[in-house]
């Protein structure tokens, strides 16, 4: 079974196309700048040359077109027909309460991924566009929606209330919810592998950390508590997203600098985090790069991003009373190696030991950055959310044909 996975956004979209005899990935992509007239669509087939066409694409459904055009062409394409796309699986921020799974697409999904497009107004309704173009490019094509939302709905009530009026809740679903929950799922399940112990016996803290990020506390296989909230703003500091702050700061700086609520929502997505204390860049490779020069500000930019991630895992210490694992995930993750190093060594009242050489070995792998006799065990485990979106459309699409 070949199954196309699309990741959606205002003006990118993202593609790879698997094999799931062997989940080997047949090519892989990304369309940018949707909607002007210098789009730019990058395809790189498995074993191929890799391909840019810069051309006018200015909706999904252009985009979901040309990229199905070039899965078939002659030279460059890695199947002959569209026909050979068994399946679409499709990445969705929000699935509200409304999806505790992964879900065939039909009308009622596609009514309730509608009905959150408040509690996602940037992610849901471009996901609804490319489920929308690939019916129009693959009519009759099953389609699965895979929610990053879903992976926490196992948290209880008491982890995912706010200490709000509670009519807010009941008449707005104004909750914690949660956000990279494919990513959480996969790498504690990659954990509980890589230390051949069974997941339900863990207890695992996953640091999901790139420009955005969150922390998670697995029990059992299960999410227990995770740092982001509503939207994807609370919890840690990120790359331009400010995290956890006092609510009253927001009607203060609106009153005192006259701002409108989009003005200040834009603040706090986009000019906070290591942007805004470095003044330099969101980026954690130029904040590291700056800190060794000797630039106060990204220095505190450091200090503060490695202080709070290092709040967040001692608070889900407490929360599921210990720990077993701490897993380091997505781009800063994956990278950071003096993050790391930092966090690790003003972590050492759990019992960790950090395996320095380890630490800065670079690899594609699960890898364990921590010695073997350490008490916590530390592994960095790439992510792979596409590969869930694979399988999870597979087992789904599996079932409705029996």
């Amino acid at each position: 079974m070949n199954i196309l996975v699309i990741n959606s956004g205002s003006s990118s979209l993202k593609y790879q196309l698997y094999n799931m005899t062997d989940e080997s990935v047949l090519a892989k992509g990304l369309v940018e700048r949707i909607g002007m007239d210098s789009s730019i669509l990058n395809h790189k087939p498995t074993g191929k040359a890799e391909v840019t066409e810069v051309s006018e694409i200015l909706e999904h459904n252009t985009a979901i077109r040309k990229v199905l055009a070039c899965l078939t062409d002659k030279e460059h394409g890695v199947i002959e027909s569209i026909k050979e796309i068994d399946a679409v699986g499709h990445r969705v921020v929000h699935g509200g309460e409304f999806f505790k799974a992964s879900a065939l697409v039909d009308a009622d999904a596609k009514t309730k991924i509608r009905q959150l497009f408040d509690l996602a107004p940037l992610h849901n309704p471009a996901a609804m566009m490319g489920i929308t173009a690939s019916e129009v490019n693959m009519p009759g094509v099953p389609q699965v929606v895979v929610f990053d939302t879903a992976f926490h709905q196992t948290m209880p009530e008491k982890a995912y209330m706010y200490a709000i009026p509670r009519v807010l809740y009941n008449k707005y679903k104004v909750r914690r919810y949660g956000a990279h929950g494919t990513s959480h799922d996969f790498v504690s399940k990659a954990a509980a592998e890589y230390l051949e112990r069974p997941l339900e016996d863990l207890k695992i803290i996953t640091c999901h950390i790139g420009n955005g990020g969150s922390v998670t506390a697995v029990q059992g296989g299960v999410s227990v508590d995770t740092s982001m909230g509503m939207t994807p703003l609370e919890g840690l500091m990120m790359g331009t997203r400010s995290g956890d702050l006092d609510p009253a700061i927001v009607p203060y700086v609106m009153n005192k600098e006259e701002l409108s609520v989009g003005e200040v929502n834009s603040m706090l997505n986009k000019h906070s985090g290591l942007l805004a204390i470095s003044g330099v860049s969101s980026d954690m490779r130029d904040i590291i790069e700056g800190m060794e020069k000797g630039e106060p500000n990204s220095t505190l930019a450091f200090e503060m991003y490695e202080y709070r991630l290092r709040k967040y895992i001692g608070s889900y210490t407490a929360a599921m009373n210990g720990v077993d694992a701490i897993v380091f995930t997505a781009g800063v993750g994956e990278n950071a190696s003096l993050l790391r190093e930092k966090l690790l060594n003003n972590l050492t009242f759990l019992g960790i030991e950090l395996d320095a050489e380890a630490n800065k070995v670079r690899s594609g792998d699960p890898r364990r950055i921590s010695t073997v006799d350490s008490k916590v065990q530390v592994l960095v485990v790439p992510t792979n959310e596409e590969l869930v979106i694979a399988r999870d459309t597979h087992r789904i699409v599996q079932g409705i044909n029996g």
